[in-house]
């Protein structure tokens, strides 16, 4: 199963902005998901499926983007985190964000969904406690798609960058101990993993593994870990970079300040380029791979504000009942991106943070309702009619009941149940809900 869509824009000339809404259904043995994904005209998305596993038995759901042309573009793959619960009920990763900032300099970016993450086929197996173990094992499937990705023509094999976020970052690092062919650097993004069942001393066991990974290491490699980490923390960073560097690896350090409310998410924001591309720039310049600027990603069309209401203004707000409109009260606390979604039935959902917070509103804000959802307001304005009134329905960006948002990049973390329910909560050998992969954000929603 292969979707492709060319459509591109360069420093030159800016064509259609637009997206495509397609569902995309894998049916295997493992697996039978069905799931609405939103491919970017902007940065020519496309999934594709990458062999791997045993014998290439296994096929990989990757994200692909690429500047306009035939090639051959350097190349970066990023490596996804793991979420709680079922790893076949994880939304496909696309850091959307990240992956621009790399298109604008010209590289095509993979992001591979691993074996029984999403809708990639074989099976996800879990080491539990053994560190090390997990990291090999999922550095196999990086390896598969940095292989295929070596004989793609529109592929520089010479210059390969593999970058890896929470879990892809234990992955990433346990993929530099084997000699990689046109692969310059590993960049490592509050890598680990976390696994609190049978007492585990998980802490223990990634120090155990970064050590090995640093005494078999290859491949030079920035680390990047936030002050306000809520999974691996400052201690425990310097701790297995130490333990990385005492056994012989090469690495170098970055501990940046506090973000928002929990820097493990940090590629998932949009405003987290500010904080992350810096340190990136300086380490791809020193292992050879390309940093300027060569193309321009047009913004995605936005709301325009109404002068219904001021945005702080609850009592204005349609449809709410006394519980929504406590959730309007929490939203207004919310950082930005965030989004807060409607419907006459009484329902409502609010998300922020993560990709495109105003479909996952609409998305699930109509799993609670039986009538069609519409945005209220978005980041720090309103967007609603200023001549709509409440019961008559207006036009604008809505979800119809019972069916998610076409284009509604990932679940809103967290249950969703009648006055709403928080995001956040953290799984056995998994992350917390909220933070954990390119895509997450957080969210609530209920009904009357």
């Amino acid at each position: 199963m292969h979707f492709e869509f060319l459509m591109f824009m360069s420093r030159i000339s800016v064509r259609q902005l637009t997206s495509a809404a397609i569902a995309l259904v894998a049916m295997s043995p493992a697996i039978s998901q069905e799931q609405v994904v939103q491919l970017d005209y902007r940065i020519n998305e496309r999934v594709m499926l990458v062999p791997a596993g045993a014998g290439h038995q296994s096929r990989l759901q990757t994200t692909v983007f690429r500047p306009n042309g035939s090639g051959p573009f350097p190349l970066i793959v990023i490596n996804h985190g793991k979420d709680p619960g079922r790893p076949s009920q994880q939304a496909r990763d696309r850091f959307y964000h990240m992956a621009a900032a790399f298109v604008k300099r010209g590289y095509a970016v993979m992001v591979p969904m691993r074996q029984g993450f999403a809708a990639s086929t074989g099976r996800y197996v879990d080491h539990g406690c053994d560190m090390r173990a997990n990291g090999y094992t999922q550095a196999d499937d990086v390896r598969d798609t940095v292989d295929f990705a070596r004989t793609q023509p529109w592929i520089d094999s010479t210059h390969i960058v593999v970058a890896g976020q929470s879990y892809g970052g234990l992955a990433t690092m346990a993929l530099g101990t084997e000699d990689l062919p046109g692969v310059r650097g590993l960049i490592n993004f509050a890598g680990g993993l976390r696994d609190d069942s049978n007492g585990c001393d998980w802490r223990g066991a990634l120090e155990t593994a970064f050590a090995d990974y640093g005494a078999k290491n290859k491949i030079p490699s920035l680390w990047m870990y936030g002050e306000n980490d809520s999974l691996f923390g400052p201690d425990l960073a310097g701790r297995l970079h130490a333990a990385f560097e005492g056994a012989g690896g090469k690495a170098t350090l970055v501990e940046f300040p506090a973000f928002k409310r929990d820097s493990h998410g940090m590629l998932a924001s949009r405003d987290g380029a500010s904080i992350w591309w810096h340190d990136v720039e300086r380490f791809l310049r020193q292992v050879g791979m390309p940093t300027e600027e060569i193309y321009t990603v047009a913004q995605a069309p936005s709301l325009p504000r109404s002068k219904f209401a001021s945005v702080s203004d609850i009592a204005a707000v349609p449809y709410l009942t006394e519980n929504g409109r406590a959730a309007y009260r929490e939203y207004l606390e919310k950082m930005t991106p965030r989004a807060f979604a409607v419907s006459p039935s009484g329902a409502w959902c609010w998300a922020e943070e993560g990709e495109d917070p105003d479909t996952r509103a609409l998305a699930t804000c109509a799993q609670k309702s039986s009538q069609p959802c519409q945005l209220y307001s978005v980041d720090d304005y309103v967007v609603w009619p200023e001549r709509a009134v409440a019961g008559a329905g207006a036009a604008g960006p809505v979800a119809g009941g019972a069916a998610a948002a076409p284009g509604a990049a990932s679940p809103v973390a967290g249950a969703a149940g009648t006055g709403g329910a928080g995001a956040g909560a953290t799984g056995t050998g998994g992350e917390a809900a909220g933070v954990a992969g390119g895509s997450a954000g957080a969210g609530a929603a209920g009904s009357p």
